[in-house]
């Protein structure tokens, strides 16, 4: 019994971590499906526990200035890890550019094909995220500049709070239309969804940040560097994203 009792104690030592941490994490909307999907294997391999708040990465980024006691921030953009890191409320060295994302105009309904569908279709509604807290929206609107449809639709928007709403609207048939995430897309609703071309609008490039509450968790460190591993980086591909990893800090 003493003998099967070490040999039990060893092989825990070799599959656990010498001390499992907990660590709480900020994370734009867009990427959740790719980060529930990094969280569970990045659990079952560490030992470790994420806690996760999702939000529009301009609230979660307010969140971050007043206070809250997240360990890394996962925004949908570049400039507020920039600006973080500017303020000092990062730590050195883990910061960088996890995902490149992609917008799609998606129909419930219907097949989008091109700029066509907007410029022909008699449409009621078209979602797009608050331009001023996610990138995503921003993105939208730079398209329909782009496009030359901005006062052309612009009575016809309704706007989401992040981009999970934004895709609430177009699921729920609050909206015929609207510009999504890729990643939020499964494979047959990407197939009927027209792929927004990235010369339209500023590249979608997300960062991550690991702030100074996160500093020493051991957790937290072990998150980021799983997802920027050859294994994270393969789950952020399955879900659409374009995944070059960039170093961010200057």
């Amino acid at each position: 019994m003493p003998l099967a009792r070490a040999i039990i104690c060893t092989l825990l030592l070799c599959v656990l971590p010498a001390r499992a941490d907990t660590t709480t994490v900020a994370v734009a909307s867009n990427f959740k499906q790719a980060m529930e999907q990094l969280v569970a294997e990045f659990e079952k391999k560490s030992g470790h526990e994420v806690r996760v708040a999702y939000g529009s990465s301009g609230k979660l980024y307010a969140q971050i200035l007043h206070g809250a006691p997240f360990d890394a921030f996962f925004s949908a953009d570049r400039a507020k890890p920039d600006a973080l890191v500017r303020g000092e409320r990062s730590v050195a060295g883990w910061r960088f550019t996890y995902a490149v994302g992609a917008l799609v105009l998606w129909a419930r309904d219907a097949t989008v094909t091109g700029p066509g569908w907007l410029r022909n279709t008699s449409f009621r509604r078209i979602a797009l995220a608050n331009p001023r807290l996610a990138p995503y929206g921003a993105a939208a609107t730079q398209t329909l500049d782009a496009l030359g449809l901005t006062e052309a639709t612009r009575a016809r928007w309704v706007q989401g709070e992040n981009i999970a709403q934004t895709y609430q609207f177009v699921a729920t048939g609050n909206a015929d239309a609207g510009f999504v995430a890729r990643a939020q897309l499964g494979e047959d609703s990407a197939a009927t969804a027209w792929l927004v071309p990235p010369a339209l609008h500023e590249p979608i490039r997300q960062d991550v940040v690991l702030l100074q509450h996160g500093a020493g968790n051991a957790a937290a460190a072990a998150l980021l560097t799983f997802v920027r591993s050859e294994a994270g980086r393969g789950i952020i591909a399955r879900y659409g994203y374009r995944n070059v990893v960039e170093d961010g800090d200057s």
